[in-house]
C-alpha cells in the first residue's frame, strides 16, 4: 500500500496464510492463519492511508464487501476475489466471473489457457507483459484468439500509473476518484477491435 500524497513511501499489507501442502498448495487451498485478525488489518490500514481522501466514501464502498468476507471464509483467495469484485463493481464493471475449474481445458500452460478462452467466448487473451515471455501463440491461432499485449501507459501520461506495478488500485481510487479510474482504465485498453467489451477479462 502506499501513502496517499507519497506513492512511493510503501508499506506490505500481508495476511498469514497456511499452506496446507507446502509450496505445491493450489492457491484456492490456502487458508488464513487469523481471520479475524487479517480483517482488524486490513480495515485500520486501509484507514490509516486514505481515509482523508476526498475519495473515501469510494473506498469504503470497495472496502465494506471484502470486510463482510471474512466473517463468511477462511479461504485467502475468497478474500482476493472479493477484493478483486468490488473495485471492479465500483468502475462499472458488468461482466461474469467465470471459474477456470468449471471449463474443459487441455494440459499445457499455453494450451490451456487458449482452451480456457475459447470456453468462455473470448476472441482475444490479455497478457501481461510476464505472460508475454512463455506464451506460444500457436493454440491460440489455432482456436482463432488473438492475442492482445497489455502494456500500462506512460507515466507521463498520468500520475496514476507511474506506481501501478507495484502499489494496490485502492491507491489510484483514493487519488482521482472512481469515475477518474474507470476513464482512465478505459483509455489505457486495447483500440484496435480485437478486444471486444469485456469479454477478456472473462477469460483471464
Amino acid at each position: 500500500m502506499a501513502r496517499l500524497e507519497v506513492p512511493y513511501d510503501r508499506q506490505w499489507l500481508s495476511l498469514p496464510t497456511h499452506l496446507p501442502n507446502g509450496r505445491p498448495t493450489l492457491i484456492s487451498e490456502g487458508r488464513l492463519v487469523e481471520p479475524l485478525k487479517s480483517h482488524r488489518r486490513v480495515a485500520e490500514r486501509v484507514r490509516q492511508h486514505y481515509d482523508r481522501s476526498a475519495h473515501w466514501k469510494a473506498v469504503q464502498t470497495a472496502l465494506e464487501p471484502v470486510l463482510d468476507r471474512f466473517g463468511t471464509t477462511d479461504r485467502t483467495a475468497d478474500i482476493a476475489e472479493a477484493s478483486a469484485y468490488a473495485l471492479l463493481a465500483l468502475l462499472g464493471w458488468q461482466g461474469e466471473v467465470v471459474r477456470s475449474s468449471d471449463l474443459s481445458a487441455r494440459a499445457g500452460r499455453s494450451q490451456r489457457l487458449a482452451d480456457l478462452a475459447a470456453a468462455v467466448g473470448s476472441g482475444a487473451y490479455l497478457c501481461g507483459t510476464g505472460g508475454m515471455r512463455y506464451l506460444d501463440a500457436e493454440p491460440f491461432a489455432v482456436l482463432g484468439i488473438a492475442i492482445v499485449p497489455f502494456r500500462l501507459p506512460d507515466a507521463s501520461m498520468s500520475g496514476i500509473w507511474g506506481s501501478a506495478r507495484e502499489v494496490s488500485a485502492l491507491w489510484a481510487l483514493a487519488t482521482i476518484g472512481p469515475e477518474r479510474l474507470a476513464d482512465e482504465l478505459r483509455v489505457s485498453g486495447p483500440h484496435d477491435g480485437r478486444c471486444p467489451g469485456l469479454r477478456c477479462a472473462e477469460a483471464m
